[in-house]
């Protein structure tokens, strides 16, 4: 693994980081630049859809005759983002995963706090089951606020009686909008993307005047029984570190099977700078043959 290459990513996202203080408008404006500059791989397809009603992006990858479905969750502290912008690692998942991925378009705060992003995720779920995709078959994917939302997804499942997906893999959750981890303190100075004075006027925008530790907007304040095995990646240098590391606690503390990886030195959502950092690729590898792992068990439990 190659400092140099840790050091060169974290020079250009302190140089592209967004400021503190500025709106919606301007940050939705920055990240569209930002996901523009990255177009998907050219045997990548991605064409707009459907799925329960909420709008998605529909991600196939050549030579892959996928079995398997992969839901993804965009990042973007449930303010940012859409189903489009993360279609090159939604991708990347897909590929080594062996699978189709969709990507949801969920509703975003300030227009349409919680529940709305909950409320979509689980419509779209709904509607994959209806349509005859067996549970077996289906991944969860997310990173960021992506993250949290895919465990929250699987909680609301779980709790209106629904079957749930095979396997979970999160890239850096977002799964404490309270902003209590200890390391958003002590990792401030480490990361160059997020801090408190980023995320917390977003909480705001999402949470509405709505406690932020409920279960549903915070996961790791949730009851997890019950939820299928998840593989937790993250970096050493984000202020959410402790969101993954508390999150994987409680799975563990709720008898979930769940795997976190950590990874030295990078930042939040690392797997994201794949194309030029070696722990990126690597961490995306590991993930991949779990989530073969696990849908190949989902499908032999169900036979």
């Amino acid at each position: 693994m190659s400092a140099e290459q840790r050091e060169n990513l974290e020079a250009v996202l302190r140089r592209s980081a967004i400021p503190v203080g500025s709106g919606v408008s301007e940050q939705r404006r920055l990240l569209r630049e930002r996901a523009s500059a990255r177009p998907a791989p050219a045997d990548v397809t991605v064409i707009p859809a459907e799925l329960g009603g909420v709008p998605a992006a529909d991600i196939t990858i050549g030579g892959i005759e996928a079995r398997h479905v992969v839901l993804y969750f965009h990042g973007g502290v449930y303010v940012l983002g859409d189903a489009f912008q993360p279609a090159d690692l939604a991708s990347q998942i897909g590929r080594r995963a062996q699978a189709r991925v969709i990507s949801l378009d969920y509703r975003l705060a300030p227009e349409h706090p919680y529940p709305a992003a909950v409320d979509d995720a689980y419509a779209a779920y709904d509607a994959l089951l209806r349509e005859g995709t067996a549970p077996s078959d289906i991944a969860f994917a997310g990173d960021s606020a992506g993250g949290g939302l895919a465990v929250a997804t699987m909680v609301n499942a779980r709790d209106h009686g629904s079957p749930l997906p095979a396997a979970a893999f999160l890239m850096s959750p977002y799964a404490d909008l309270t902003l209590a981890g200890a390391t958003m303190e002590t990792k401030s100075d480490v990361d160059p993307l997020l801090s408190r004075g980023l995320l917390q006027p977003r909480v705001i925008d999402y949470t509405a005047g709505q406690n932020p530790a409920s279960s549903l907007i915070s996961p790791v304040f949730a009851d997890l029984s019950g939820l299928p095995p998840l593989t937790i990646q993250a970096g050493t240098h984000e202020v959410l570190l402790d969101d993954a590391v508390r999150l994987a606690q409680k799975a563990a503390d709720d008898d979930v099977a769940v795997t976190l990886d950590l990874t030295p030195k990078v930042p939040h959502v690392f797997q994201n700078f794949y194309p030029i950092l070696d722990e990126a690729s690597d961490a995306l590898d590991r993930a991949g043959k779990l989530l073969i792992a696990r849908l190949a068990s989902a499908a032999r439990m169900t036979t």
